[in-house]
């Protein structure tokens, strides 16, 4: 138990320094943009997935304006590969960013950055969801979420959002709960729940 814990505020502390170290927060800042961390990082449930989720606000969302941003933080002799999605056609009506960054160890951590417009649907959601997720939490239900996690084979891509909505509102507790739940329960788009 003591080693879960340990090793989710052990990664906490590596994803603050990669933050740090590629400049990301100041990138953004320095076309207008606020930036937010979003999911595992502010609940303190990061564990072996190493990626760090940002939402970034501006009034408007301007292509150009994302390039430059982006061009600051690729410039960071540590980010590896950067990958653009353009969503705004979408019901996300988003700007989608990726960047592989390495660490001081020679781990890649993945920066997932969603650029959304002010006022529009999603604005705040999901800073929302990763409060309340962190007002709910009891020691029984962190480490039973770290430790789904932890078991959950590398390759398997799960979202945060299903572990907790798994634990938290079903009360799963065991990896094979999980799995037979995640059957029970396919992810089709976003997933709009709060606790």
């Amino acid at each position: 138990m003591t080693d879960l814990l340990e090793l989710a505020r052990r990664n906490q502390r590596r994803a603050r320094e990669v933050i740090r170290m590629c400049g990301v927060v100041a990138a953004w800042e320095s076309v207008g943009a606020e930036i937010h961390p979003v999911g595992s990082l502010p609940t303190g449930l990061l564990m072996t997935h190493r990626d760090i989720d940002f939402h970034i606000y501006t009034p408007r969302i301007d292509p150009a304006d994302d390039f430059r941003a982006m061009g600051r933080l690729a410039a960071c002799p540590a980010v590896r590969r950067v990958a653009y999605a353009n969503l705004l056609d979408t019901p996300e009506t988003c700007l989608e960013w990726h960047a592989w960054v390495e660490d001081a160890d020679r781990e890649l951590w993945q920066l997932d950055m969603i650029h959304i417009a002010l006022g529009s649907r999603y604005d705040g959601y999901f800073e929302r969801v990763a409060g309340r997720i962190a007002e709910v939490l009891t020691d029984d239900t962190r480490l039973t979420i770290l430790r789904l996690k932890y078991e959950t084979p590398p390759d398997e891509k799960i979202m945060g959002i299903e572990y907790y909505q798994a634990v938290l509102r079903d009360g799963v507790r065991t990896y094979a709960e999980f799995a037979a739940w995640r059957e029970r329960h396919p992810v089709a788009g976003v997933i709009e729940w709060m606790p």
